[in-house]
């Protein structure tokens, strides 16, 4: 979605992010893009009917529904690397977690620089209330926080990477957490492996001449 003209709002913390998108290969100083997902665990009431040739295979349109989980994604785009999470909640805990996990990949890393949408459980506090105050403000210490503009998940690299998880892998009926985590592993092992990239193309040049209507006219 994008947003009503003249958003000056939207503008600065889009090019705030596509000037991160920016930097070389650093990894001092990695750019890592963070979002969560939420995911419906489904299961089947009849047996599919198997593929045979000319029919591809076929499933009932009744299902039971077995509740909800969350994948979390982050994705390294510059290292073809992306490191994922599967819980059965979305809070703040659950976030600042999944931070403390990212930030155990880069033991190296003098700053990780997280890109990710301004949900109201991504902040500071949150690593207040799952962490002692040591223990939050020297996690806290290691990132530098970008937030994407409302209505600008588009710009979010992480999301791309949901995108592709969601056809190669989850685009199917799956009833429980555990497989789910097990089915989300396997696919970031494999393109770990490949070491899948983003190419990330759009920039702030492009967005000030294909997006021009959201930047306010200037009255000189």
């Amino acid at each position: 979605m994008i947003p009503p003209t003249a958003n000056a709002e939207f503008v600065a913390h889009m090019e705030r992010v596509l000037d991160v998108y920016r930097r070389p290969y650093d990894p001092l100083a990695p750019v890592v893009c963070m979002d969560e997902t939420p995911r419906q665990l489904i299961r089947e009431t009849r047996q599919p009917l198997p593929a045979r040739p000319g029919h591809p295979q076929r499933f009932d349109y009744e299902y039971q529904r077995c509740g909800t989980c969350v994948v979390f994604m982050a994705s390294e785009p510059l290292a073809g690397k992306r490191y994922t999470r599967v819980t059965e909640r979305r809070t703040r805990l659950d976030w600042a977690h999944f931070l403390q996990h990212i930030s155990e990949q880069y033991p190296d890393a003098e700053t990780i620089t997280l890109v990710m949408d301004n949900l109201n459980c991504h902040t500071p506090g949150a690593l207040y209330t799952a962490f002692p105050p040591a223990q939050a403000k020297a996690l806290w210490d290691r990132f530098e926080f970008v937030y994407t503009p409302k209505h600008g998940s588009w710009l979010n690299v992480a999301e791309i990477e949901l995108n592709v998880l969601t056809r190669q892998c989850l685009n199917r009926r799956i009833d429980n957490q555990d497989e789910l985590a097990r089915e989300v592993n396997a696919w970031q092992a494999h393109r770990d492996k490949l070491q899948a990239k983003v190419n990330w193309q759009f920039t702030t040049s492009d967005a000030r001449t294909k997006l021009k209507r959201l930047y306010p006219t200037l009255d000189m």
